[in-house]
């Protein structure tokens, strides 16, 4: 351990980076074999209980000394940590200036629980810490500490909002220990980005990071050579090293670790170049449409919603081949031709509007299932998002052709020193360990929990768990409660809000549409009696304070209007009451008619599941258990070998790029 810091932070050629495991299905064997027991001698070697006194005792001899003073004695420890590395007594004189820094900086003093959460961050594994806990502040230990041992790093979080939020709230922590502070949003110039990425600490989205990285790569090639590079800027020829945005990959601190390291490592990372557009694109879209309207379901196509796949049956080819005479061109390769109206049919049944785009200024934007936000510069591959905007009428932007691609998976593991810390890792720790490495290690909370749960109802209707929701919510309003309501999609928000208006209780609703307006909604969820219905965008990161008084009522009320494809993402949104010892509530709300039922439930668990609901009500959670949560564990099952499959597919891709010499 003392050496880490000299360790990942050697020059590795042009841009430091680890390279890619490689590893053969018998490893892969071992490793799920063997990962239980090898994360339980890992953590059992850890002493976590010696920091915190050690870290007390540095403290004292701090509080004396005025600002100038714990600059210097920040001074001081940069060239002990970059030469001794991470030793134990370093790191508690690391951990006791930030928390000194804090405590003046931003009047917050970290707790005991939150320093061996940092210590398990800087020992490269994942922090289970429940929400609510200060995860956000429990960064600044490791990241301080790194950072003065001279390494980059970089505080990865789910999006631009937390990003930024974090990195002016944490700033002056940084700041005061002689630190410089940047942050990555989407929208910023290539020197914008080079001056953030060139800061000590930087906080930046996955989707950014990842992003940028790729361009990299982009200019670098496949084996970037120092010393090549350099004999390129003495020959006068445009230097290349001037035109990178990152330092490399050191030391990463993923935030919500499980939905950038699990949820989002469903899909690869593209990066493209326009390919232009033309009316001769317009009107090949449109006929796609077309003759996707002219399919019938069951007899020319099959829809398997679970995989998100569109299978054409020889009845449909036929048909297509009747059509499409005459048409000439594309039309005439029947392999081209089932190709166009397949993803026609995609465009036209599984992606709908409100829940996996907007439509929003003239344009077609993706709003990302996870973090229910709009990601405004992204579209889908393949000509999937022109035929979406043909489908909604909208201006045609042009087609793109893939760069370089990249998965989470391969880009995460390339960093020297990667941590994470999520309040929901434990269903995904196996999957941590055999992809990243990454042991996750369960925090203690600093106060007892009082979060509660009310259960779960189940209907058999979508109608009457609607009616059943907005009952539950005007008996929480007239207790003077605040009461947070989960959705899935900005359709299922919108729905609820017509509802409540319609029972005459206000309320604010917060989605993709109102993204600007998040942080004055989330700031006055906890008040007393306000209704906020909110989708993904309050599940993850947002602190909602409850105001005076609301504590003694109960305080936070939290309702799940349907389970989500991963038990974890209900796990955050319950989360959001019962923070740092407040009490708070949380119930779900489910019927047999919700997607996660209908896409992963067998019918005859669905026809049971209705049977027993129109039964008796005292059967209903032998529903739950036989129906949504079946269902649920089935979409985990699914997502999981999802995962797997992408990762040995781009491992095979990256072979074979590597063989042509492209990059990625």
């Amino acid at each position: 351990m003392s050496s880490l810091p000299a360790r990942i932070g050697a020059p590795r050629g042009a841009y430091p980076e680890r390279e890619d495991p490689r590893l053969s299905w018998l490893d892969r064997a071992g490793e799920r074999a063997a990962g239980v027991v090898i994360r339980r001698l890992r953590v059992l070697r850890r002493r976590w209980h010696r920091l915190p006194r050690l870290v007390a005792a540095q403290g004292r001899r701090l509080r004396h000394l005025d600002d100038r003073e714990i600059l210097g004695a920040a001074a001081d420890l940069r060239p002990l940590l970059r030469r001794e590395g991470f030793r134990e007594e370093l790191v508690a004189r690391s951990f006791a200036l930030v928390r000194e820094a804090a405590r003046r900086a931003v009047g917050m003093s970290h707790f005991d629980v939150q320093l061996i959460g940092g210590w398990v961050l800087l020992n490269g594994m994942v922090a289970e810490m429940e929400t609510g806990e200060g995860k956000t502040l429990t960064a600044t230990l490791p990241a301080c500490t790194a950072a003065l041992a001279g390494l980059p790093v970089h505080i990865v979080t789910v999006n631009d909002y937390l990003a930024g939020r974090d990195a002016e709230w944490m700033g002056p922590i940084y700041r005061a220990l002689g630190l410089t502070v940047g942050v990555i949003v989407h929208g910023l110039t290539p020197e914008a980005r080079r001056a953030a990425y060139a800061c000590d600490v930087t906080y930046c989205t996955n989707k950014e990071v990842t992003f940028d990285y790729l361009r990299d790569r982009i200019v670098l090639g496949r084996t970037p050579n120092r010393i090549q590079l350099q004999l390129e800027r003495l020959r006068g020829e445009p230097a290349r090293l001037h035109r990178l945005l990152h330092r490399g990959l050191h030391y990463a601190i993923v935030d919500e670790a499980d939905s950038v390291l699990a949820d989002e490592a469903r899909t690869p990372l593209i990066i493209s170049g326009g390919a232009g557009g033309s009316p001769a694109e317009v009107d090949l879209y449109e006929t796609s449409l077309a003759l996707a309207l002219e399919l019938r379901a069951g007899r020319d196509y099959r829809i398997e919603e679970r995989e998100r796949l569109v299978h054409i049956t020889r009845a449909g080819q036929s048909l297509l081949e009747e059509c499409a005479r005459g048409l000439g061109g594309v039309w005439s390769g029947p392999r081209r031709r089932e190709e166009l109206v397949r993803q026609a049919l995609t465009a036209l049944y599984l992606f709908h509007r409100d829940k996996h785009y907007l439509v929003k200024d003239g344009k077609v934007q993706i709003v990302d299932e996870y973090t229910g936000r709009v990601m405004g510069d992204r579209s889908w591959e393949h000509g999937l998002h022109q035929l979406i905007e043909t489908k909604e009428g909208v201006t045609l932007t042009a087609q793109h052709d893939p760069l370089a691609r990249i998965s989470y998976q391969r880009f995460f593991r390339r960093y020297l020193l990667l941590a994470g810390m999520t309040g929901t890792a434990r269903e995904v720790a196996g999957e941590m360990w055999s992809v990243y490495r990454l042991p996750v290690v369960r925090v203690p909370t600093n106060r007892t929990l009082r979060r509660r749960s009310l259960g779960e109802r189940v209907y058999s209707t979508a109608e009457a768990k609607w009616r059943s929701i907005v009952a539950r919510i005007a008996e929480v309003h007239r207790s003077g409660r605040p009461a947070l309501v989960g959705t899935r999609s900005v359709a299922a928000s919108e729905h609820l809000s017509r509802l409540l208006t319609q029972a005459a209780l206000p309320h604010q609703i917060l989605n993709a549409r109102q993204d600007r307006e998040e942080a004055e909604i989330v700031a006055r969820a906890g008040e007393p009696g306000r209704i906020t219905v909110a989708t993904n965008m309050a599940g993850r990161g947002t602190d909602i304070r409850l105001a005076e008084g609301v504590a003694g009522r109960g305080g936070l009320h939290v309702i799940a209007t349907e389970r989500h494809e991963a038990r974890r993402i209900d796990r955050q949104l319950f989360g959001r009451c019962g923070r740092q010892g407040d009490p708070g509530t949380y119930e779900t709300f489910v019927s047999l008619e919700d997607e996660i039922t209908a896409v992963y439930s067998p019918r005859l668990w669905r026809t049971l599941g209705g049977a027993l609901a129109g039964a008796s009500r005292r059967l209903e959670p032998w529903v739950a258990a036989l129906t949504v949560r079946r269902a649920q564990r089935a979409a985990e099952r699914l997502h999981s070998q999802m995962r797997r499959e992408l990762l040995r597919v781009d491992e095979q891709l990256e072979s074979a790029l590597a063989f042509s010499g492209r990059p990625e």
